[in-house]
């Protein structure tokens, strides 16, 4: 049922906390939706203040400069921002270098004061590092989870669009901000409204809160072959270890031999190449997002030697492990490699088939 009768004449009082390197997108889907509500009801259901961490504005991760009502030490001051309901954190890039002392203060005193604090996009990072999510269900961006994990083993950490958990509420980002307004808005102030919400954004089917991140294999590979997904699941889930053909072979209910035909046949690829691929792509996410060692990353993605691992590398991302960590912030916008290097083994494929 709606909470009509808190905000009955009232607007919800929301915050909305920029830290440079935000995603836009991120924004947009929290934002809009809110907005959206505020002009179908024909009257503002929610009011929002843009917030600095100090100084007078952030900057996105696409560079377009945002102008904040206030900074951190100056919102209380704003007649429009007295008694923040909630306050949505915006994080992105890297956000495990976050140490700002005086923000994860503020949203402790947050905290202390009542408010629901939001983590969005990598804004979940920021509110651990306060110490905000202890006891609290949670999700993150996948490219974070794995260095949240990491610095927070006792999280109990989800693999899902969002979490809503009394007062701390997390998001993926992306386009999951709209998921989670829209359930916010059907909190506030009921379905009907939630659903005019999602068709004002051409949004016929909303997800739920545990829909998946990523795409599964058959997606992601293009093939819906029962045989070659059960042997997919198991390179993945044994990175570490590769798994030997006769264990790929009874994971999936065939003889050895049919296992290098079934592959070639459904993605254009030998089992090597296939298991390279996922354990490549899974060592440029670990360089990336963690603070491992090209070494450490090469034993966790099953390669025999870092120097092995090196070459594999350099071959599928055109740079080194070591330039790919280094420069970890700029290759965030490069487009997934895994699924460039299928796409032009499955065109080697077509293009032999033709012959």
């Amino acid at each position: 049922m709606p909470n009509t009768d808190n905000h009955a004449q009232t607007p919800i009082r929301i915050g909305l906390l920029l830290i440079d390197g935000f995603a836009l997108m991120s924004y947009a889907s929290i934002v809009e939706p809110f907005r959206a509500a505020n002009t179908l009801a024909g009257r503002e259901l929610y009011a929002w203040t843009h917030i600095a961490l100090r100084g007078d504005g952030a900057t996105a991760s696409n560079g377009a400069r945002f102008v904040a009502d206030a900074d951190m030490a100056h919102v209380s001051a704003l007649p429009a921002a007295s008694a923040l309901e909630r306050v949505f954190v915006f994080a992105a890039g890297d956000p495990a270098t976050f140490k700002d002392t005086a923000c994860l203060a503020w949203l402790r005193e947050l905290a202390r004061l009542g408010a629901t604090l939001v983590g969005i996009s990598g804004g979940p990072y920021v509110l651990a590092r306060a110490g905000l999510l202890e006891g609290h269900r949670a999700t993150i961006h996948w490219d974070h989870a794995e260095a949240l994990r990491t610095d927070y083993p006792d999280l109990e950490l989800e693999d899902s669009l969002y979490v809503i958990d009394r007062k701390r509420i997390t998001c993926a980002g992306g386009t999951a901000g709209v998921d989670l307004a829209t359930a916010l808005i059907a909190k506030d102030h009921g379905h009907p409204l939630a659903v005019k919400v999602s068709e004002w954004f051409i949004r016929s089917a909303p997800r739920q809160s545990d829909a998946r991140q990523r795409q599964d294999f058959a997606e992601r590979f293009g093939t819906h072959n029962p045989r070659v997904l059960k042997m997919l699941v198991l390179l993945h889930d044994t990175i570490d270890t590769p798994p030997t053909r006769s264990e790929l072979a009874h994971a999936a209910g065939v003889c050895v031999r049919q296992i290098e035909r079934l592959f070639r046949a459904e993605l254009g690829m030998s089992v090597r190449e296939a298991g390279e691929t996922i354990r490549l792509d899974h060592a440029a996410h670990l360089l990336k997002s963690t603070g491992q060692s090209v070494t450490a990353v090469a034993l966790a993605c099953g390669f025999a030697s870092a120097s092995h691992f090196s070459r594999a590398f350099k071959q599928t991302y055109a740079v080194s492990p070591r330039h790919w960590k280094a420069h970890k912030a700029a290759v965030t916008a490069i487009p997934d490699q895994e699924l460039a290097r299928i796409e032009s083994l499955r065109d080697r494929k077509t293009r032999a088939m033709s012959l």
